[in-house]
């Protein structure tokens, strides 16, 4: 089974990029155990002012799927809600690099 990746780009409100920021940063605090969750970055663009990018990695689909059904990632999600003026999903494929550990259940 593949793993799953996504590039998630998140345009706050205008002043709201901390505060939603520190949402996100929740989020990766809770996933630490998620054993499926193998990564969860929240960056700040240098350009605009009120985008942040949130790069994951997950065991495979399913499990991000899952994971956004789970009620305290659902109540963090409404919470960002307000502070939110965009998303944008790039879903992908991770075939390898550094930091990720690739096994024979991932050809």
């Amino acid at each position: 089974m593949s793993k799953f990746g996504m590039y998630a780009k998140f345009t706050s409100k205008p002043g709201d990029r901390e505060a939603l920021a520190a949402i996100l940063l929740e989020a990766a605090a809770a996933a630490e155990t998620v054993n499926e969750c193998e990564l969860y970055i929240v960056n700040l663009s240098e350009s605009e002012p009120d985008v942040l990018w949130v790069t994951e990695v997950w065991s495979n689909a399913e499990a991000h799927a899952a994971s956004l059904k789970d009620e305290a990632t659902r109540a963090t999600i409404q919470r960002a809600m307000p502070l939110i003026a965009g998303v944008e999903p790039i879903p992908l494929v991770p075939v390898g690099g550094k930091g990720l550990v690739f096994g024979a259940k991932d050809a």
